[in-house]
């Protein structure tokens, strides 16, 4: 299968390595603007498929400064100077930016800076256009996720951009009850596994049948494994026999605290280890690692099964699992995911971005003119492509913020700076921070992602699967599902099989480990996987995937595929500490709370700084970073 797309952003073929010499300062500081700023094109990068995410142009000059120390020896100075420059035009930095903007009032002048080519960070959209539809795709964060559990300061910021937590109920009812991603647990969900000629799919209730529900023996029963691997599944899910039968109480809770999950699996289930990729599935696309770095407890508290086959225990918490897979029902979301979100926000501080949108009722379908978000005349500014390299309090009372814009090293001046990026770049643009905090900054590692979104020229193969969502634990893309057919933000998915449809696959990198290696060393090698992995082989990832997947239902990726976009997340999401690696600490001196310190006129507010890959922690770290610059 070598067929290729031609609307694409390659990477040249080029394997990223980290060396010395890798990136070497011509290339750096003196590269031609990208080709997406075009002054004969509108400039509007959601639409802009190939590699996303973190794409060419946007980590070249960050990845200089933080492995060989490179920057521009001199900035030429702008006449610009701020209240507040943002670092960051994510979550938390446009939430900075508002709730700085609210307390200050609308006269205060604030410039958010951005590495990439779009705003959002996590929180982007892709955008397919296809015979006269548009046809929406997730670039990286997905759901509101528990909106009325938020902080005071998260809710009023939501409720400042439309949204509050009565018309958030609006957004889960205007949710198919097929779409599984949307929350909707009691949708199918299939099991794919290769066989002997494409993928076996088994459809059915796969987060139920892993805790025993109706039909589990005869589900499993047609997955391709072998029948003694069969019978232990089925024993496993079934709740029947319990595995710890011999432990105390107190032995019981040791073991369940300091056991790896997947230890668990082959030592007392008795699982082979060729079946583990099917239990650690959803563990990786949750958390990013697989059972061999999360404990027994951990696993179970995301959702692996297994609860109800640990004794008594398991009988007093027989409903967790079921009751985690209604919670996850508590969802909201936009076609586009948090992107909403940011658009939401973006036109809050630029109105002239997107004049004549209403809110949350057309923020889907919303033209924005990235033209505007850079202009001199509006008390907020976004200035994307610019990547921040030095930011340091002056003599005179103010923060001087050095980045490179196409080539060229400038700078700008403010009151005040809040670093909206994360952790652990901040060390490398303040190296004059105390070495305690530095050293705290560097300790998490981020988790990283691979979200590709795919358009077919119609949905009639999907169609046949009998689910909306797919398992794939054995492939490249671990889950497999149709893009978010809700029609909030007042746009109309696909109306039938016969319509054009993206399709929507997730990849985590991290690889399970082969001997006992730290969870933030596995994270480390998955962020190389992603950056060492042109576009060219997730295409044809993808092409023999969805092949394996669909063939058997009349696909032919040759003709059915019209556009791939893939979004390569790097630095995902914020490391949560993990019981077989990182100790207890005590209040305040955890790294996280060491590292996001107040450093005079720099304040940081990123989800790192609370140990939290959630949008209300990178809302929360935004109110903390505003208060603390104007208090």
């Amino acid at each position: 299968m070598t067929s290729k797309v031609t609307r694409r952003d390659f990477l040249n073929g080029m394997a990223i390595t980290v060396g010395a010499g890798m990136l070497a300062p011509p290339p750096l500081f003196g590269q031609p603007a990208p080709s997406g700023l075009s002054s004969t094109a509108p400039y509007y990068p959601p639409t802009l498929t190939g590699m996303r995410g973190s794409h060419k142009g946007s980590f070249e000059v960050a990845h200089a400064l933080a492995w060989q120390g490179q920057k521009p020896a001199q900035f030429h100075p702008l006449n610009e100077h701020y209240d507040l420059v943002v670092v960051g035009s994510g979550i938390s930095g446009l939430a900075s930016a508002w709730f700085y903007q609210q307390k200050m009032g609308g006269t205060a002048r604030i410039l958010i800076m951005d590495n990439h080519d779009d705003f959002g960070g996590h929180a982007k959209r892709n955008e397919f256009h296809y015979e006269g539809r548009m046809v929406l795709g997730l670039g990286g964060a997905q759901n509101i996720d528990g909106l009325s559990a938020y902080s005071d300061e998260a809710a009023s910021l939501f409720a400042d951009i439309g949204i509050s937590t009565d018309n958030a109920e609006q957004l889960e009812a205007n949710t198919p009850d097929d779409f599984f991603m949307g929350g909707k647990t009691n949708a199918k969900n299939a099991m794919a596994l290769p066989g002997t000629d494409g993928h076996v799919t088994v459809s059915g209730n796969w987060l139920r049948f892993m805790n025993g529900a109706e039909g589990y023996e005869a589900a499993v029963r047609e997955l391709p494994l072998p029948r003694a691997e069969q019978d232990k599944l089925i024993t496993f899910f079934s709740g029947d026999h319990d595995f710890l039968a011999e432990f105390s109480l107190s032995e019981m809770a040791d073991y369940l605290n300091a056991t790896p999950y997947n230890q668990f699996l082959t030592e007392r289930v008795g699982l082979a280890k060729e079946t583990l990729p099917i239990l650690d599935n959803l563990l990786r696309i949750v958390e990013g690692y697989t059972g061999w770095n999360l404990t027994v407890l951990e696993a179970f508290g995301l959702g692996a099964p297994g609860i109800r086959s640990i004794g008594w225990l398991g009988d007093k918490l027989g409903a967790l699992a079921l009751k985690f897979a209604d919670s996850l029902g508590e969802t909201q979301m936009f076609p586009d995911g948090n992107a909403s979100i940011a658009r939401l926000l973006v036109q809050k501080l630029v109105p002239g971005v997107a004049p004549t949108m209403k809110g949350m009722e057309d923020v889907a379908i919303a033209r924005f003119n990235y033209g505007v978000l850079d202009q001199s005349k509006q008390p907020n500014r976004i200035r994307l492509n610019s990547t921040v390299v030095g930011v340091r309090e002056t003599e005179a009372k103010r923060v001087q913020v050095d980045y490179v814009q196409q080539g060229k090293a400038l700078s700008v001046t403010a009151d005040h700076c809040v670093l909206a990026c994360y952790n652990g770049l901040i060390p490398h643009l303040c190296p004059q921070l105390p070495e305690p905090q530095k050293e705290a900054l560097k300790y998490g590692v981020k988790t990283p992602h691979v979200y590709a979104n795919v358009l077919l020229k119609n949905g009639q193969a999907f169609d046949k699967l009998g689910a909306t969502m797919v398992q794939c634990p054995q492939d490249p893309f671990q889950i497999v599902s149709v893009a978010p057919t809700m029609t909030n933000g007042g746009y109309q998915p696909p109306r039938g099989s016969e319509d054009p449809m993206a399709v929507y696959m997730m990849g985590d990198p991290t690889p399970a480990p082969t001997t006992k290696v730290s969870g933030r060393e596995m994270l480390r090698r998955g962020r190389y996987k992603v950056y060492s992995t042109p576009f060219a082989s997730y295409e044809q990832q993808i092409r023999d995937q969805l092949q394996a997947l669909l063939g058997p239902y009349g696909f032919n990726h040759e003709t059915d595929i019209q556009a791939i976009t893939v979004n390569r997340i790097s630095h995902g999401y914020a490391y949560a500490y993990l019981a077989l690696d990182d100790p207890e600490w005590a209040e305040g001196e955890a790294p996280h709370e060491v590292g996001r310190a107040q450093f005079g006129r720099i304040s940081i507010a990123n989800s790192d700084s609370e140990a939290r890959a959630y949008m209300d922690a990178a809302i929360d770290a935004a109110w903390r970073a505003v208060q603390e610059q104007t208090a």
